[in-house]
C-alpha cells in the first residue's frame, strides 16, 4: 500500500500511516478473508499458541517507528497543537463503565495539564447516558462537544449525521494531526466505526472486550465435586463447551449450593425485565452460539419471519430462547433484575458457579478483593456453543459471541470540535493504554497486548487478553443496522414477556418476527 506524502512538519523524517490511511484502505477479497477465518479457528481447535490473523496483518502493514521518540515528543507537540484552544471547556458525556471512570480519574487531569483546554466529562448509568445523549442529539444545541458511540448504535448515528467526520477535518487540518496517533495500531475494532462506503473515521475506540465465559475455577476443580458430578452424568465435571454442558453444570451447582446450605447457583442470567440487558443477553450471547446471527433478520431483505427468509421464529431461535428461560430457575433470584452490571456483581460475590460476564469487568472479579469475593478463582474460557455453529465460523458466517465496546465520536453541534479532536486522539496514545487496559479489561491497541503489565495481569486474568488477542476474530459487534435502536426496542417487549411466563418461548418469538417485519416495512426496509 502506497502512502501519500503528508504535509505535516513533524513527519517530514518518516511516513505517515495515518495520513495515508485517510486516503487509502487496503481491499481483501471474501476468499481471503475465509481462508485466514479458517486458518485461524483449525490453529484454536488444535490449541496452538499462535498470534491472531489481526495481529499478523498490522504487523505487515506497519512501518518501523521509534517509538521512545515519538513518546518523548507528543506531550510537546499536543501542547503546540492545543495553543490556539487553552483556556477552551469542552464537555462530554459516557456511561459509567470501568474504562470511562478511568478516563476521568486519571487521563482528563493528564490532559488539562498538557494542552491548558478544560474537560466536563458527565459519567452516569447506561439508560441516563443514553437519553441525555439521544436527546442532545436531536436537539443539536451544543451541549455536548463529545460523546460515548456504542458499537451498537453507531450506523443509526452514522445514518442520521449525527457525527463529525474525524477524517475529513484531519484533512483539511493536517495540524491537528498529532504524531503518536496512529490508526494502524489499533485493532481491528476501530474498523466498526469507520463509513462502510468511504472508510472515513467517526469514532476513537476507548474500550473493547469480549464477553466471555466465567466460571469458578475453585470449584470445578474441586475433586468431590467432579466425582459428585461424574457419578450422576457419566462424564467428567469441566467448563462448558456445548450448551448442553452448559446446562448440566447449572443445574448440578445449583442442586450442590442447596445441598450444602449455600448461596450458590448454577448460572448467571442477565435477564432484567423492562430493561435492553435481557435483550442483548439472548441476541449477542446465547442466539449465536445456536446458529441464529444478526437477530435472526435476513440482511439482504431485511426480513425476520421465516415465511419471508429471516430466522426469528425458527425452531433454533425457539430452541435458543427456551435454553435460556429455562436456565432462570438455576440462577440467583436477582437474575431478572440483573443487567450486565448486576451480573458482574452477581459472581464477584460467588452466587455463581459459572456465566457470561462482559469483558470490562473481568479485572476487578479477578484480582481486587475491596470487591469481590473470588479473587484467584476465575476461569476464562471460549463460550459454549451447539453443533454446526463451529463450521458457521469456518466458512465466515457466524460467530461465537460478541465483541462488545465503544468509541468517543465529536457531536454534529460540537462548537469545539478541533479541540475535541485533540482530545480523541490523546485518548489514543499508546503510551496510557497498559495501565488503562490492567485497570478496566479494554485493548484497544496491539502493541497494548504485548506490554508487559499487561502480560502479568494476563497470568491473573486466567488468559483473558490472551483470548482476546487471539482469539477475538472469532466474535462479532452488533449487526450494521441503522435501524438498531427501533428494532431493539421493538423486540425486547416480547423478550421480556417470555421471561415473565406471560408468552412462551415459541410464541414470544412467533409475535416478535412478525412485528419486526412490520416495522422494518414502515421504517422503509424490507419492501
Amino acid at each position: 500500500m502506497r502512502i501519500a506524502a503528508c504535509p505535516i512538519p513533524h513527519c517530514s523524517k518518516r511516513p505517515c500511516r495515518w495520513w495515508g490511511l485517510l486516503y487509502h484502505e487496503e481491499k481483501k477479497t471474501v476468499k481471503s478473508r475465509n481462508v485466514s477465518i479458517i486458518i485461524l479457528l483449525l490453529l484454536v481447535l488444535l490449541a496452538v499458541g499462535c498470534s491472531s490473523a489481526q495481529g499478523s496483518t498490522a504487523t505487515i502493514e506497519s512501518a518501523e517507528i521509534d517509538q521512545e521518540a515519538t513518546a518523548s515528543a507528543a506531550p510537546n507537540y499536543i501542547s503546540q497543537a492545543a495553543r490556539p484552544y487553552q483556556g477552551a471547556v469542552i464537555r462530554g458525556i459516557s456511561e459509567n463503565t470501568p474504562a470511562s471512570t478511568y478516563i476521568k480519574d486519571k487521563l482528563v487531569p493528564l490532559f488539562e495539564e498538557e494542552t491548558g483546554i478544560t474537560v466536563e466529562m458527565e459519567v452516569t448509568p447506561y439508560d441516563r447516558m443514553f437519553e441525555l445523549t439521544i436527546q442532545e442529539l436531536r436537539q443539536g444545541t451544543g451541549g455536548y462537544d463529545f460523546i460515548y458511540v456504542e458499537q451498537d448504535f453507531f450506523y443509526s448515528y452514522l445514518s442520521k449525521g449525527y457525527l463529525v467526520n474525524l477524517s475529513e477535518v484531519m484533512r483539511e487540518k493536517p495540524e491537528l494531526i498529532l504524531p503518536d496517533f496512529d490508526p494502524v495500531d489499533f485493532t481491528s475494532f476501530i474498523n466498526e466505526f469507520r463509513d462502510p462506503a468511504t472508510r472515513d473515521l467517526y469514532g476513537v475506540p476507548i474500550e473493547a472486550f469480549l464477553k466471555m465465559y466465567l466460571y469458578r475455577k475453585d470449584l470445578f476443580d474441586d475433586p468431590a465435586i467432579q466425582a459428585a458430578f461424574a457419578a450422576e452424568y457419566n462424564y467428567p465435571l469441566a467448563p462448558a463447551v456445548t450448551v448442553e454442558q452448559y446446562r448440566d453444570n447449572a443445574e448440578f451447582f445449583t442442586r450442590y449450593g442447596q445441598e450444602n446450605n449455600r448461596e450458590l447457583w448454577g448460572t448467571t442470567v442477565q435477564a432484567a425485565v423492562d430493561h435492553s440487558g435481557s435483550f442483548y443477553e439472548f441476541f449477542e450471547t446465547i442466539a449465536p452460539p445456536f446458529g441464529i446471527y444478526n437477530w435472526g433478520i435476513n440482511v439482504n431483505n431485511y426480513k425476520a419471519t421465516v415465511a419471508n427468509g429471516g430466522q426469528l421464529d425458527s425452531p433454533l431461535a425457539k430452541e435458543a430462547l427456551a435454553f435460556w428461560v429455562d436456565l432462570l430457575q438455576y440462577a440467583p433470584p436477582e437474575s431478572t433484575h440483573s443487567a450486565w452490571n448486576e451480573v458482574a456483581e452477581t459472581f464477584a460475590a460467588g452466587r455463581a458457579a459459572q456465566g457470561w460476564v462482559y469483558g470490562e469487568n473481568t479485572a476487578w472479579i479477578a484480582t481486587d478483593s475491596d470487591r469481590s469475593e473470588v479473587v484467584g478463582k476465575v476461569g476464562v474460557a471460549l463460550p459454549p456453543v451447539s453443533s454446526g455453529v463451529i463450521e458457521d465460523v469456518l466458512i465466515g458466517k457466524g460467530y461465537l459471541g460478541y465483541y462488545d465496546g465503544g468509541a468517543f465520536g465529536i457531536a454534529h453541534a460540537s462548537k469545539n470540535a478541533e479541540a475535541t479532536l485533540l482530545w480523541l486522539q490523546f485518548l489514543g496514545r499508546p503510551d496510557i493504554q497498559p495501565d488503562w487496559a490492567v485497570t478496566s479489561s479494554r485493548v484497544v491497541h496491539l502493541s497494548t497486548f504485548d506490554n508487559t503489565l499487561v502480560r502479568s495481569q494476563d497470568k491473573k486474568l486466567n488468559g483473558y487478553f490472551t483470548l482476546m488477542k487471539e482469539q477475538g476474530r472469532l466474535f462479532a459487534g452488533a449487526p450494521p443496522f441503522p435501524f438498531h435502536i427501533e428494532i431493539r426496542d421493538t423486540i425486547a417487549p416480547y423478550i421480556h414477556k417470555a421471561i415473565t411466563g406471560d408468552l412462551t418461548p415459541d410464541e414470544a418469538l412467533d409475535q416478535a418476527a412478525i412485528a419486526v417485519d412490520k416495522e422494518l416495512v414502515r421504517l422503509g426496509y424490507g419492501q
